[in-house]
């Protein structure tokens, strides 16, 4: 009797494992959820990387490239750039200044021409709302290139004396045409004489 209580013992948990293993079926594995993707930016930008900019939204869209134009500045594009002198084009005559003549390869202002100078800076002085402009001229001889920087000194040396004289020098601009723009075409002394001068044009400001 004890030893078939003995038996029973030893069979009976094999008989339960053996029961519970076969009648429960083994439930099969959950797939491993993956971690939700954060709300902010999935990499931080590189140090000293500009951010990339947002795709526009709305309807005609094409893509991260397709950006608004930028708006136009008010009242319109300058015609001229800001602080440039303006286009000789823009002078016409006027009689109330008188031209300046020189000698034969000078630039220096004669006491005769002076006088005729501080009659314009006089014209110039009252006014006031005129902006100069002083053309420098030659005779036919001697190259272009030479003339053309004799022009530039006479201009320049015109002027200066008008600055000397009150006139600012922010009103005046100065041009040469060496001598392609002659007033006189005989091959005189006379003549030449007459195309060695400072030329004066005026413009409203």
């Amino acid at each position: 009797m004890a030893q078939r209580r003995g038996s029973l013992l030893v069979v009976m948990p094999l008989l339960i494992l053996t029961l519970f293993l076969v009648g429960c079926p083994k439930r099969p594995a959950s797939p491993v959820a993956s971690a939700p993707a954060p709300t902010g930016s999935a990499l931080a930008p590189a140090p000293g990387a500009a951010p990339s900019p947002a795709a526009p939204s709305g309807p005609g869209s094409s893509g991260p490239s397709a950006m608004a134009p930028a708006a136009p500045a008010p009242g319109g594009a300058a015609t001229t750039p800001p602080g440039a002198p303006p286009s000789p084009s823009e002078f016409s005559e006027n009689t109330n200044l008188k031209d300046v003549f020189f000698d034969f390869d000078r630039y220096d202002i004669r006491a005769d021409d002076a006088k005729i100078l501080d009659g314009n800076a006089t014209w110039l002085k009252s006014n006031a709302n005129n902006l100069v402009l002083i053309e420098g001229h030659c005779d036919e001889r001697g190259t272009n290139e030479y003339n053309l920087a004799l022009g530039e000194r006479r201009a320049k040396a015109t002027m200066n004396y008008l600055v000397s004289q009150g006139i600012q020098a922010n009103r005046i601009t100065i041009i040469s045409y060496g001598k392609e723009r002659p007033v006189c075409s005989e091959k005189s002394e006379s003549c030449w004489q007459k195309n060695r001068r400072a030329h004066f044009l005026v413009k409203a400001r």
